[in-house]
């Protein structure tokens, strides 16, 4: 699902709490909202607000890890390509196809990444495109080294297209989220009780209104990030593909 109909879901669920609560104060019997009753619904949403603070900040953590350990895999992927073709040019005249090829699948996949879509992004994990790596990950196999420069050469070759396709598939897997949707729905349930209970214990006016709007607001926005950061290939917020696109321009010099 949309992140942005995520996020406009929560703010319903969660403003619309706050309006039943509002609402409910007006029918509730006094004796309901004495000092005793709002006393024991205080401390019961205190608890609430504590456990849904301690998930809320544990998802944001969790979102944010995802997202910076993804922005790092992209720049050491960067970095190892360039070291990878500065390696193949040093091998010599006969791996110019090799680098140029290369080229070619790192311009589509810098491609692919900066479009920020999903379905582009699926793209990367297709039978064609490993098809491609397997098949240029062959060609550096198959080289074959007149000297002991050129095996030595040869070997690094292969090491740095092992961590270039290791910190690739790593990349990928992180592209597709890790927030437990149940995780998600039961915080949601947790601030709309949250929301209700404000809503009980506030008269009824303008400034409680557009406080509540704030509120649930601020409370979408915060879970509008955390899908977000939790998919950092794709969306509003992604990682950036400007080292890519960098080495991009150094290949094949």
């Amino acid at each position: 699902m949309n992140h942005l109909v995520i996020a406009s879901i929560v703010f319903v669920c969660v403003f619309g709490s706050g309006m039943l609560g509002l609402y409910l104060r007006s029918l509730l019997p006094a004796h309901h909202l004495n000092d005793e009753s709002i006393g024991v619904i205080k401390l019961a949403t205190g608890l609430i607000a504590t456990m849904a603070a301690l998930v809320l900040g544990l998802l944001i953590s969790s979102a944010k890890t995802s997202f910076d350990t993804a922005n790092g895999e992209v720049m050491q992927n960067a970095a190892t390509v360039v070291q990878l073709d500065r390696v193949l040019a040093r091998y010599g005249p006969e791996t110019q196809e090799i680098r140029a090829s290369l080229k070619r699948n790192y311009a589509g996949a810098v491609l692919v990444l900066s479009s920020g879509d999903a379905a582009q992004l699926a793209k990367l994990n297709s039978p064609d495109a490993i098809n491609r790596s397997e098949d240029f990950e062959r060609r550096v196999d198959e080289l074959a080294p007149s000297s002991d420069i050129q095996r030595e050469l040869k070997a690094r070759a292969i090491q740095l297209v092992d961590q270039v396709y290791a910190a690739r598939w790593l990349t990928l897997l992180q592209a597709k989220g890790s927030i437990p949707a149940p995780l998600l729905i039961i915080l949601v349930a947790w601030l709309s009780i949250i929301f209700g209970t404000f809503g009980l214990f506030t008269p009824r006016n303008g400034t409680v209104v557009a406080a509540m709007v704030l509120c649930a607001l601020s409370t979408s926005g915060a879970i509008f990030l955390i899908q977000e950061m939790s998919t950092p290939l794709s969306g509003t917020v992604r990682v950036s593909v400007a080292p890519m696109r960098d080495t991009l321009g150094r290949l094949d010099e």
